[in-house]
């Protein structure tokens, strides 16, 4: 039944927003949960459903979620037939945290902690000691990795227990600041193909009586931000990644799980002005605004000083029908970054958080070109974003 035009606009309370299973079903649960199977010190099987191996990899497919495979049967059909065995034989999916991005999931898998934790809430974020926008993608502007994200991996603690780990990625991430906050420990090996990636990755399996290996795919995810997930480029990549999971999963040595998980999911939006608001173009949106960061589907707000509160006003009157727009302090306490937020991370959140309910983007087509033409985004907390496959297999 449509809204009577004198009735005032629902806006979507940042307390209805889904949160992130954080302490039993988010990707930052895994490795913790895994390393503990293996008798690592210092850690808890967080997530009940699973079992214990001796061997465990991670096979993690960006841009991947939950509901792209389920709905792409004919594409990835070995994805597909095991949608039942996820999560521990439930048939459920994990969750991703807030944002569902690459840099903020790629931490919380490696360190085994939420972003509130390990300081790496967004796709751009302001760094409280410089006023910058900092990229945690891209690491610039240069900010010293170990300050900015100070825990250890947990690939870091298995290896020093006497786990033999190793992640196997493309060469160009080997020495990277992300990879070195997040996913470093072990051994890093760089293969260029995906074959050679799943081949290797079996090898490092078998190598150890106690291993743990991590490998990694992106291309899933370049085809669905350059074209979309509903374009032949995209399903190709999809295709493409399903046969390494079964090549890999044909080759695993005994007493191995191999779980199959993404960092995120993916949302289509159109290119007309109702789907994509241009901040660089709306000058109410921009009034009171210092820095624009995080991304089109999770905007981090940063207002001139004295200025939060009107900003928070206009923005939650102006898109709080499409977004869940929050004032800092009411997503830190609604559980959006995780059940804590460390002092050094909390100014790195926005004065204001809007993140997307509808399939609906905020652009910044001046100062995010390349960001804004995409045609693929994520960052939010709806299912085709937030929720994410852990996918089995078990020899």
């Amino acid at each position: 039944m449509a809204q009577p035009a004198w009735q005032d606009p629902v806006l979507l309370a940042p307390d209805t927003a889904p949160v992130p299973e954080y302490g039993g079903g988010a990707l930052a649960d895994l490795l913790p949960t895994l390393v503990a199977g293996q008798g690592v010190p210092g850690f808890e099987a967080v997530i009940p459903e699973l079992t214990p191996a001796d061997r465990n990899c991670v096979f993690l497919i960006d841009g991947l979620g939950w509901e792209q495979i389920r709905s792409h049967p004919d594409e990835a059909p070995f994805l597909h037939s095991l949608l039942p065995t996820s999560r521990g034989g439930t048939g459920r999916p994990l969750t991703a945290g807030f944002p569902s991005t690459t840099a903020t999931s790629l931490a919380s898998v490696g360190t085994g902690l939420p972003p509130g934790a390990h300081g790496l809430p967004g796709y751009t974020v302001r760094d409280p000691d410089t006023g910058a926008l900092m990229n945690q993608l891209r690491w610039k502007p240069w900010t010293e990795p170990r300050v900015w994200q100070p825990y250890p991996t947990v690939f870091e603690q298995a290896h020093a227990a006497g786990v033999r780990t190793a992640q196997v990625s493309a060469p160009a991430f080997e020495h990277t600041p992300l990879t070195r906050i997040a996913l470093s420990g072990g051994s890093f090996l760089g293969r260029l193909s995906g074959e050679e990636r799943m081949d290797l990755a079996a090898e490092r399996l078998a190598a150890g009586d106690r291993s743990l290996v991590y490998t990694y795919y992106s291309e899933v995810d370049g085809a669905g931000h350059r074209f979309g997930t509903d374009s032949d480029a995209w399903r190709g990549q999809l295709m493409y990644a399903d046969g390494l999971a079964r090549r890999l999963a044909e080759q695993l040595p005994p007493r191995t799980a191999l779980y199959i998980t993404a960092d995120h999911g993916m949302v289509d939006i159109p290119f007309d002005e109702r789907s994509r608001i241009d901040f660089d173009e709306d000058w109410e949106l921009g009034a009171g605004v210092a820095l624009l960061g995080g991304e089109g589907r999770a905007r981090h707000v940063y207002a001139v000083p004295g200025a939060g509160a009107d900003v928070l006003a206009v923005w939650r009157e102006v898109l709080g029908e499409q977004f869940w727009v929050a004032s800092r302090e009411e997503a830190v306490a609604a559980g959006w970054f995780g059940p804590r937020v460390d002092e050094r991370v909390y100014g790195r959140i926005g004065d204001v958080v809007a993140a997307a309910h509808d399939d609906v983007v905020i652009t910044a087509s001046v100062n995010e070109p390349h960001e804004s033409a995409m045609a693929g985004m994520h960052g939010s907390l709806t299912p085709a974003e937030l929720l994410v496959p852990l996918l089995e297999v078990r020899t």
